[in-house]
């Protein structure tokens, strides 16, 4: 379990983590989410004693990270995958790791082997690609069977088959009871993987809740899709108080405040022929853009579509 209670971190007159308080508990996959420069970085530094907070507190197993004397057998982490040695091949590089805590060779190849690096195991870290080393730092973060994991972006570089394994991998050591902590930036995958998630923003936690919470108190409530070749017939007699409609394309608009089955009966009353009847359900990247609307630091700005055409051709 990890465990923090107004944790705080400045540097300078810059506050990136703002009195933070929040547990994640063993037996779930817990997602920590947040735009760039949120604090989520911070947060897991402070989390395993990289940074030392400003003020508060944060606990692992109970105890703060520098506490425990086999650190490897309580917490597992993959917070920067190239933080490796780059001439030694993933074997060696596994190896020193394992002799700081007494652990055998034995259990080096068993992580090499489920990480899937058995056929490079023997290759200069250096020469890896991105998928490679995320590969190598998961397996490093698994070397001491910990009760928990933090976990930087895990799939990032890695490609489908390996974003399945990580999600399997990640389920199962929750089932087991472990607590399991990560970060992401892939909603869809986050919303496969994670039961629970905490959200944060310019420092400070926006949300923390269940995944399905979340995603339902976000959603788009009382949003329909509907087509038919009679649109607008259609949306005049589903004019009224708190309805509203918004054309898509030729046929197909969307309807807000009303359900589907109130647009069907209106539809049949005014004999409109329906061609598709669809309610429209959040998901995790809605109710995400929509918690961090207002929380975002560094916005991006549309690419001109002149500029755009002159880069194609």
């Amino acid at each position: 379990m990890i465990e923090a209670t107004g944790l705080t971190k400045r540097y300078g007159q810059k506050t990136a983590v703002d009195g933070v308080s929040f547990t994640v508990r063993p037996g779930m996959v817990t997602g920590f989410l947040g735009p760039n420069g949120a604090g989520k970085s911070t947060t897991m530094r402070m989390i395993v004693g990289l940074d030392r907070p400003t003020a508060g507190t944060v606990t692992v197993n109970g105890k703060p990270y520098a506490e425990h004397r086999a650190p490897l057998g309580e917490v597992g982490t993959l917070l920067e995958a190239k933080a490796v040695h780059t001439g030694r091949s993933a074997r060696n590089h596994l190896l020193a790791l394992a002799a700081t805590h007494g652990i055998g060779r034995r259990r080096v190849d068993e992580v090499i082997e489920m990480t899937g690096l058995g056929a490079v195991a023997g290759k200069r870290v250096g020469g890896f690609s991105l998928g490679m080393g995320q590969r190598l730092g998961i397996a490093a973060a698994m070397l001491g069977d910990p009760r928990t994991l933090i976990l930087d972006e895990p799939v990032n570089g890695l490609d489908p088959e390996g974003v399945l394994w990580v999600r399997t991998l990640l389920r199962h050591l929750a089932a087991e009871g472990r607590t399991v902590f990560l970060s992401s930036h892939l909603m869809s995958e986050m919303a496969l993987t994670a039961d629970h998630i905490v959200v944060i923003g310019r420092g400070r936690i926006i949300a923390d809740a269940p995944v399905t919470d979340v995603v339902a108190g976000a959603a788009s409530a009382g949003t329909v899709r509907v087509r038919t070749p009679h649109a607008d017939a259609l949306q005049h007699a589903l004019a009224g108080p708190g309805i509203t409609t918004t054309p898509l394309e030729q046929g197909l608009f969307e309807v807000v405040g009303s359900t589907a089955a109130a647009i069907g009966e209106a539809a049949a009353a005014a004999g409109v022929v329906l061609h598709e009847l669809t309610p429209v359900h959040g998901s995790l990247e809605d109710a995400y853009m929509q918690l961090t609307a207002e929380e975002v630091e560094y916005h991006s700005t549309p690419v001109p579509a002149t500029t755009t055409e002159g880069v194609l051709r």
